[in-house]
Protein backbone atom coordinates (compact mmCIF):
# COMPACT_ATOMS: atom_id res chain seq x y z
CA UNK A 1 0.00 0.00 0.00
CA UNK A 2 1.22 3.50 -0.67
CA UNK A 3 0.70 6.93 -2.23
CA UNK A 4 3.18 8.57 -4.61
CA UNK A 5 2.88 12.27 -5.48
CA UNK A 6 3.92 13.49 -8.92
CA UNK A 7 4.08 17.06 -10.27
CA UNK A 8 2.47 17.02 -13.74
CA UNK A 9 2.07 20.68 -14.69
CA UNK A 10 0.16 23.86 -14.01
CA UNK A 11 -3.51 24.79 -14.11
CA UNK A 12 -4.66 27.70 -16.30
CA UNK A 13 -4.34 30.00 -13.27
CA UNK A 14 -0.73 28.89 -12.74
CA UNK A 15 -1.33 26.66 -9.73
CA UNK A 16 0.74 23.50 -9.60
CA UNK A 17 -1.10 20.28 -10.37
CA UNK A 18 -0.14 16.89 -8.99
CA UNK A 19 -1.07 13.29 -9.71
CA UNK A 20 -1.44 10.97 -6.73
CA UNK A 21 -0.71 7.31 -7.41
CA UNK A 22 -2.56 5.15 -4.86
CA UNK A 23 -1.60 1.49 -5.10
CA UNK A 24 -1.83 -1.90 -3.48
CA UNK A 25 -0.32 -5.23 -4.57
CA UNK A 26 -2.66 -5.62 -7.56
CA UNK A 27 -4.20 -2.27 -8.40
CA UNK A 28 -3.27 1.37 -8.99
CA UNK A 29 -5.51 4.43 -9.05
CA UNK A 30 -4.25 7.83 -10.18
CA UNK A 31 -6.12 10.94 -9.04
CA UNK A 32 -5.35 14.57 -9.88
CA UNK A 33 -5.75 17.48 -7.48
CA UNK A 34 -7.08 19.35 -10.52
CA UNK A 35 -10.81 18.63 -10.37
CA UNK A 36 -10.30 15.54 -8.18
CA UNK A 37 -10.18 13.74 -11.51
CA UNK A 38 -9.67 9.98 -11.55
CA UNK A 39 -7.20 9.59 -14.41
CA UNK A 40 -6.35 5.88 -14.21
CA UNK A 41 -7.78 2.72 -12.67
CA UNK A 42 -5.32 -0.05 -13.46
CA UNK A 43 -6.34 -3.62 -12.60
CA UNK A 44 -5.19 -7.11 -13.67
CA UNK A 45 -7.19 -9.02 -16.26
CA UNK A 46 -7.82 -12.79 -16.24
CA UNK A 47 -4.30 -13.37 -17.61
CA UNK A 48 -2.60 -11.08 -15.12
CA UNK A 49 -2.02 -8.28 -17.62
CA UNK A 50 -2.49 -4.71 -16.37
CA UNK A 51 -5.50 -2.96 -17.88
CA UNK A 52 -6.51 0.69 -17.45
CA UNK A 53 -10.31 0.66 -17.31
CA UNK A 54 -10.89 4.44 -16.93
CA UNK A 55 -11.17 6.74 -19.93
CA UNK A 56 -9.08 9.90 -19.78
CA UNK A 57 -6.07 11.85 -20.99
CA UNK A 58 -2.33 11.37 -20.53
CA UNK A 59 -1.72 15.12 -20.60
CA UNK A 60 -3.09 17.55 -18.03
CA UNK A 61 -4.12 19.92 -20.82
CA UNK A 62 -6.72 17.43 -22.01
CA UNK A 63 -8.71 18.10 -18.85
CA UNK A 64 -8.79 21.89 -19.33
CA UNK A 65 -11.67 21.46 -21.80
CA UNK A 66 -13.04 17.99 -20.98
CA UNK A 67 -16.60 18.81 -21.95
CA UNK A 68 -17.52 15.14 -21.47
CA UNK A 69 -16.36 15.27 -17.82
CA UNK A 70 -14.00 12.28 -18.10
CA UNK A 71 -13.10 11.15 -14.57
CA UNK A 72 -14.32 14.40 -13.06
CA UNK A 73 -15.67 15.19 -9.62
CA UNK A 74 -18.81 17.18 -10.40
CA UNK A 75 -20.03 19.75 -7.92
CA UNK A 76 -21.58 21.24 -6.07
CA UNK A 77 -24.49 19.80 -8.10
CA UNK A 78 -24.43 17.10 -10.74
CA UNK A 79 -26.93 16.31 -13.48
CA UNK A 80 -29.78 18.60 -14.48
CA UNK A 81 -31.78 21.36 -12.79
CA UNK A 82 -34.84 22.53 -14.70
CA UNK A 83 -34.81 26.15 -15.86
CA UNK A 84 -31.46 26.58 -14.08
CA UNK A 85 -33.11 27.73 -10.87
CA UNK A 86 -34.35 26.42 -7.56
CA UNK A 87 -35.80 27.62 -4.26
CA UNK A 88 -34.80 27.03 -0.63
CA UNK A 89 -37.18 28.39 2.00
CA UNK A 90 -38.77 30.65 -0.61
CA UNK A 91 -35.49 32.20 -1.76
CA UNK A 92 -34.74 31.88 -5.46
CA UNK A 93 -31.30 30.81 -6.68
CA UNK A 94 -30.20 31.08 -10.30
CA UNK A 95 -27.52 28.92 -11.93
CA UNK A 96 -25.74 29.08 -15.29
CA UNK A 97 -28.03 28.29 -18.21
CA UNK A 98 -25.79 25.82 -20.03
CA UNK A 99 -27.98 22.96 -21.33
CA UNK A 100 -30.84 24.41 -23.33
CA UNK A 101 -32.88 26.34 -20.74
CA UNK A 102 -31.53 24.17 -17.93
CA UNK A 103 -28.43 23.73 -15.82
CA UNK A 104 -26.17 20.70 -16.24
CA UNK A 105 -23.31 19.78 -13.87
CA UNK A 106 -23.21 23.24 -12.23
CA UNK A 107 -20.79 25.18 -14.44
CA UNK A 108 -18.75 23.92 -17.39
CA UNK A 109 -15.90 26.40 -16.84
CA UNK A 110 -15.96 27.13 -13.10
CA UNK A 111 -17.31 23.92 -11.55
CA UNK A 112 -15.35 21.91 -9.03
CA UNK A 113 -13.90 19.76 -11.83
CA UNK A 114 -11.98 22.84 -13.03
CA UNK A 115 -10.46 23.81 -9.67
CA UNK A 116 -7.29 22.78 -7.87
CA UNK A 117 -8.11 21.16 -4.53
CA UNK A 118 -5.82 21.05 -1.51
CA UNK A 119 -4.49 17.52 -0.96
CA UNK A 120 -3.24 15.60 2.05
CA UNK A 121 -1.78 12.12 1.65
CA UNK A 122 -1.91 9.15 4.03
CA UNK A 123 -0.89 5.50 3.71
CA UNK A 124 -3.63 4.44 1.30
CA UNK A 125 -5.68 7.60 0.67
CA UNK A 126 -5.68 11.23 -0.36
CA UNK A 127 -7.97 13.76 1.31
CA UNK A 128 -8.92 16.61 -1.01
CA UNK A 129 -10.38 19.85 0.38
CA UNK A 130 -12.01 22.80 -1.37
CA UNK A 131 -13.59 25.95 0.08
CA UNK A 132 -16.50 27.62 -1.71
CA UNK A 133 -17.80 31.00 -0.58
CA UNK A 134 -21.40 32.14 -0.24
CA UNK A 135 -22.74 33.09 -3.69
CA UNK A 136 -20.15 31.08 -5.61
CA UNK A 137 -21.82 29.99 -8.89
CA UNK A 138 -25.26 30.83 -7.48
CA UNK A 139 -25.18 28.73 -4.29
CA UNK A 140 -25.68 29.85 -0.70
CA UNK A 141 -23.43 29.20 2.25
CA UNK A 142 -19.77 29.34 3.07
CA UNK A 143 -18.92 25.69 2.47
CA UNK A 144 -16.05 23.29 3.00
CA UNK A 145 -15.98 20.23 0.74
CA UNK A 146 -13.88 17.18 1.52
CA UNK A 147 -13.42 14.19 -0.77
CA UNK A 148 -11.32 11.31 0.53
CA UNK A 149 -10.28 8.78 -2.10
CA UNK A 150 -8.81 5.56 -0.77
CA UNK A 151 -7.79 2.12 -1.98
CA UNK A 152 -7.94 -0.94 0.27
CA UNK A 153 -5.82 -4.09 0.10
CA UNK A 154 -8.98 -5.83 -1.14
CA UNK A 155 -9.20 -3.63 -4.27
CA UNK A 156 -11.96 -1.40 -2.88
CA UNK A 157 -11.79 2.08 -4.39
CA UNK A 158 -13.74 4.36 -2.05
CA UNK A 159 -14.92 7.95 -2.54
CA UNK A 160 -16.12 9.53 0.70
CA UNK A 161 -17.73 12.96 0.32
CA UNK A 162 -18.33 15.37 3.17
CA UNK A 163 -19.44 19.00 3.19
CA UNK A 164 -20.43 21.56 5.79
CA UNK A 165 -22.20 24.89 5.26
CA UNK A 166 -23.12 27.82 7.48
CA UNK A 167 -26.54 28.13 5.78
CA UNK A 168 -28.95 25.89 3.89
CA UNK A 169 -27.60 24.98 0.49
CA UNK A 170 -27.99 22.56 -2.40
CA UNK A 171 -25.39 19.77 -2.72
CA UNK A 172 -25.55 16.80 -5.07
CA UNK A 173 -22.05 15.71 -6.09
CA UNK A 174 -20.91 12.77 -8.18
CA UNK A 175 -17.94 11.22 -9.91
CA UNK A 176 -18.19 11.11 -13.70
CA UNK A 177 -15.69 8.38 -14.56
CA UNK A 178 -16.25 6.52 -17.80
CA UNK A 179 -15.45 2.82 -17.51
CA UNK A 180 -14.49 0.28 -20.13
CA UNK A 181 -13.61 -3.02 -18.50
CA UNK A 182 -12.03 -4.24 -21.71
CA UNK A 183 -9.54 -1.38 -21.42
CA UNK A 184 -10.04 2.34 -21.93
CA UNK A 185 -9.17 2.10 -25.65
CA UNK A 186 -10.86 -1.21 -26.47
CA UNK A 187 -13.91 0.24 -28.22
CA UNK A 188 -17.58 -0.44 -27.59
CA UNK A 189 -18.97 -1.30 -24.16
CA UNK A 190 -22.23 -2.70 -25.54
CA UNK A 191 -20.99 -6.25 -24.95
CA UNK A 192 -20.39 -5.63 -21.24
CA UNK A 193 -22.70 -7.50 -18.91
CA UNK A 194 -24.56 -5.31 -16.41
CA UNK A 195 -26.82 -6.09 -13.49
CA UNK A 196 -28.57 -3.30 -11.59
CA UNK A 197 -30.27 -3.56 -8.21
CA UNK A 198 -32.87 -1.08 -9.35
CA UNK A 199 -36.47 -2.08 -9.92
CA UNK A 200 -37.49 1.52 -10.67
CA UNK A 201 -36.25 4.51 -12.62
CA UNK A 202 -37.24 8.11 -13.27
CA UNK A 203 -38.41 8.67 -16.87
CA UNK A 204 -37.74 12.00 -18.55
CA UNK A 205 -40.07 14.46 -20.27
CA UNK A 206 -38.16 14.82 -23.54
CA UNK A 207 -34.66 15.17 -24.99
CA UNK A 208 -33.73 17.76 -22.35
CA UNK A 209 -33.69 14.81 -19.89
CA UNK A 210 -35.55 16.56 -17.08
CA UNK A 211 -37.48 13.94 -15.06
CA UNK A 212 -41.26 13.85 -15.25
CA UNK A 213 -41.37 13.62 -11.46
CA UNK A 214 -42.69 10.07 -11.58
CA UNK A 215 -40.97 6.91 -10.39
CA UNK A 216 -41.83 3.96 -12.62
CA UNK A 217 -41.08 0.25 -12.75
CA UNK A 218 -38.42 -1.08 -15.11
CA UNK A 219 -40.38 -4.32 -15.58
CA UNK A 220 -41.13 -5.14 -19.22
CA UNK A 221 -39.00 -2.21 -20.43
CA UNK A 222 -35.47 -1.94 -21.86
CA UNK A 223 -34.48 -0.43 -18.50
CA UNK A 224 -34.79 -3.78 -16.71
CA UNK A 225 -31.29 -4.85 -15.70
CA UNK A 226 -32.49 -6.68 -12.58
CA UNK A 227 -31.28 -9.83 -14.32
CA UNK A 228 -27.84 -9.47 -15.88
CA UNK A 229 -27.78 -8.70 -19.60
CA UNK A 230 -25.47 -6.93 -22.01
CA UNK A 231 -25.68 -3.16 -22.17
CA UNK A 232 -26.40 -3.42 -25.88
CA UNK A 233 -29.17 -6.02 -25.71
CA UNK A 234 -32.08 -3.56 -25.66
CA UNK A 235 -30.40 -0.22 -26.31
CA UNK A 236 -31.86 0.15 -29.80
CA UNK A 237 -35.38 -0.93 -28.81
CA UNK A 238 -38.37 0.99 -30.12
CA UNK A 239 -38.75 2.93 -26.88
CA UNK A 240 -39.54 6.62 -26.51
CA UNK A 241 -37.33 7.09 -23.45
CA UNK A 242 -34.29 5.67 -25.24
CA UNK A 243 -34.98 7.78 -28.32
CA UNK A 244 -35.20 10.98 -26.28
CA UNK A 245 -31.53 10.80 -25.23
CA UNK A 246 -29.95 8.42 -27.74
CA UNK A 247 -29.73 5.44 -25.40
CA UNK A 248 -29.41 5.01 -21.66
CA UNK A 249 -28.97 8.32 -19.83
CA UNK A 250 -31.43 7.91 -16.97
CA UNK A 251 -31.57 7.92 -13.21
CA UNK A 252 -32.27 4.60 -11.51
CA UNK A 253 -33.65 4.18 -8.00
CA UNK A 254 -31.44 2.08 -5.73
CA UNK A 255 -33.37 -0.85 -4.26
CA UNK A 256 -33.86 -0.44 -0.51
CA UNK A 257 -31.95 2.84 -0.32
CA UNK A 258 -31.80 3.93 3.33
CA UNK A 259 -28.56 5.89 3.66
CA UNK A 260 -26.41 2.82 4.25
CA UNK A 261 -24.01 1.37 1.71
CA UNK A 262 -25.93 -0.69 -0.86
CA UNK A 263 -24.62 -2.65 -3.83
CA UNK A 264 -26.38 -1.23 -6.88
CA UNK A 265 -24.45 -2.49 -9.90
CA UNK A 266 -22.24 -5.30 -11.13
CA UNK A 267 -20.51 -4.86 -14.48
CA UNK A 268 -18.17 -7.27 -16.22
CA UNK A 269 -16.26 -7.91 -19.43
CA UNK A 270 -15.94 -11.46 -20.69
CA UNK A 271 -12.96 -10.37 -22.83
CA UNK A 272 -10.79 -9.46 -19.84
CA UNK A 273 -12.60 -11.24 -17.00
CA UNK A 274 -12.68 -7.96 -15.09
CA UNK A 275 -15.70 -7.38 -12.84
CA UNK A 276 -16.63 -4.16 -11.02
CA UNK A 277 -19.11 -4.04 -8.15
CA UNK A 278 -20.56 -0.63 -7.23
CA UNK A 279 -22.01 0.56 -3.92
CA UNK A 280 -23.56 3.82 -2.72
CA UNK A 281 -25.28 5.39 0.26
CA UNK A 282 -27.30 7.61 -2.08
CA UNK A 283 -30.84 6.98 -3.38
CA UNK A 284 -30.04 6.98 -7.09
CA UNK A 285 -27.50 6.69 -9.88
CA UNK A 286 -27.33 7.76 -13.50
CA UNK A 287 -26.56 5.08 -16.06
CA UNK A 288 -24.99 6.89 -19.00
CA UNK A 289 -23.48 4.83 -21.79
CA UNK A 290 -21.61 7.62 -23.55
CA UNK A 291 -24.27 8.33 -26.16
CA UNK A 292 -22.52 11.59 -27.05
CA UNK A 293 -18.98 10.74 -25.93
CA UNK A 294 -16.31 12.35 -28.05
CA UNK A 295 -12.64 12.87 -27.17
CA UNK A 296 -9.51 12.86 -29.29
CA UNK A 297 -5.84 12.75 -28.27
CA UNK A 298 -6.79 10.70 -25.22
CA UNK A 299 -4.58 8.20 -23.39
CA UNK A 300 -2.10 6.39 -25.61
CA UNK A 301 -3.37 8.46 -28.56
CA UNK A 302 -6.84 6.95 -28.34
CA UNK A 303 -9.95 8.55 -29.80
CA UNK A 304 -13.16 7.93 -27.88
CA UNK A 305 -16.49 7.83 -29.71
CA UNK A 306 -20.06 7.20 -28.53
CA UNK A 307 -20.54 4.08 -26.39
CA UNK A 308 -16.84 3.55 -25.75
CA UNK A 309 -17.45 4.01 -22.01
CA UNK A 310 -20.23 3.88 -19.44
CA UNK A 311 -20.85 5.92 -16.30
CA UNK A 312 -22.58 5.03 -13.04
CA UNK A 313 -23.02 8.44 -11.39
CA UNK A 314 -24.31 8.10 -7.82
CA UNK A 315 -26.63 10.93 -6.86
CA UNK A 316 -29.85 12.33 -5.58
CA UNK A 317 -32.26 12.20 -8.49
CA UNK A 318 -31.91 14.82 -11.26
CA UNK A 319 -33.84 18.03 -10.52
CA UNK A 320 -34.71 16.63 -7.07
CA UNK A 321 -34.80 20.13 -5.62
CA UNK A 322 -37.73 21.03 -7.91
CA UNK A 323 -39.65 17.75 -7.77
CA UNK A 324 -42.09 17.47 -4.83
CA UNK A 325 -41.88 13.68 -4.53
CA UNK A 326 -38.09 13.34 -4.86
CA UNK A 327 -35.66 13.30 -1.89
CA UNK A 328 -34.22 16.76 -1.23
CA UNK A 329 -30.44 17.33 -1.35
CA UNK A 330 -30.55 20.34 0.98
CA UNK A 331 -27.90 20.62 3.67
CA UNK A 332 -26.75 23.20 6.18
CA UNK A 333 -25.73 23.88 9.78
CA UNK A 334 -28.09 21.21 11.13
CA UNK A 335 -27.44 18.59 8.45
CA UNK A 336 -24.02 18.00 6.93
CA UNK A 337 -23.55 16.32 3.57
CA UNK A 338 -21.90 12.91 3.98
CA UNK A 339 -22.01 10.20 1.30
CA UNK A 340 -19.93 7.31 0.04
Amino acid sequence: MGVRKELIGNAPDGAQVHAYHISNEKMEVVVLDYGCIIRNIIVPDKNGNKVDVALGFDNLEGYFDNDCFLGATVGPTANRIANAKYFIDGREFNLPVNDGPNNLHTDMAKGFHKRVWNAEESDNAVKFTLNSADGDMGFSGNRVFILTISLSKDNELSLHYHASSDSKTLINMTNHSYFNLGGHNSGSILGHTLKLNAKEYTPVIDSAAIPTGKIETVKDTPFDFTTAKTIGQDIDADNEQLKFVGGYDHNFVVDGADGTLKEFAVASSTDTGITMKCFTTLPGFQLYVGNFLKASSAKNGATYVPRNGFCLETQFYPDSINQPSFPKPVFGPDKEYDTE
